[in-house]
């Protein structure tokens, strides 16, 4: 129900951006919306787990403020993305092959975010902090769910997917095109510790470290439609 509202009172916002006026009149400060789309690869940095990048996809809305005569742009937005987290793991305690683990990550991101304009508003640097909200990981293949992950002895697959809800992150990138259609590239890093949750899961962490750290990542391309 929480995350149903905080999507709803995006959307209300970016309804009703629209276009204003500078106090000294001298130029316009013209506001926008973007629709954006991408691909992405994430990974989970941990020396807990092995793990590899996994692909995804991103989309959501953006609202851009465009200031003509300043060295900067501002803008707000929300991205909706699904992802794939992989981490090594095995059948059983006593298997010596190992195969990669999928699980799927849903998350809502908001960003607030300064544009400086290396070339007018044709190519600017991106950003700024992000709020993130996902969900637990899931299984792609649910006959995982009992493997046991690699580095340690008896630890679950299913006993790894209760991460942080909310994440903390950074976002920087460069965003060049058009005023009607850019592309962007992003690279974020959660500052947020997303396995902190489960040192207090009583797990069992034989032959490994029952101290979990570990940040997600995630680099983004794609372009945006503005109006």
């Amino acid at each position: 129900m929480k995350k149903i509202q905080l999507f709803l009172l995006v959307a209300f916002t970016l309804c009703f951006v629209t276009k204003s006026f500078s106090q000294k009149g001298n130029y316009d400060i013209v506001n926008g919306i973007g629709i954006f789309g991408g691909l992405t690869k994430v990974d989970l940095t941990t020396d807990n787990f092995i793990t590899t990048q996994g692909d995804g996809f991103m989309g959501g809305f953006s609202a851009t403020v465009e200031i003509p005569h300043r060295w900067y742009n501002m803008s707000y937005g929300m991205h909706l993305s699904e992802s794939t987290i992989s981490i090594l793991g095995r059948p059983d305690a006593s298997s010596t092959a190992s195969e990669f683990i999928d699980y799927k990550m849903f998350a809502a991101q908001l960003a607030l975010m300064i544009h400086p304009k290396l070339a007018g508003s044709y190519v600017t640097l991106d950003a700024g902090p992000m709020i993130q909200y996902n969900g637990l990981l899931e299984f792609k293949d649910n006959a995982q769910e009992n493997y046991i992950i690699n580095n340690y002895d008896n630890l679950l697959a299913s006993e790894i997917t209760n991460i942080s809800n909310l994440n903390f992150n950074g976002v920087v990138g460069i965003t060049a095109g058009f005023k009607f259609v850019k592309l962007r590239a992003h690279y974020i890093y959660g500052f947020t510790n997303t396995l902190k949750k489960l040192e207090s899961e009583n797990l069992d962490t034989t032959g490994g470290d029952s101290r979990f750290k570990g940040n997600l990542s995630m680099l983004v391309f794609g372009a945006m439609i503005s109006f």
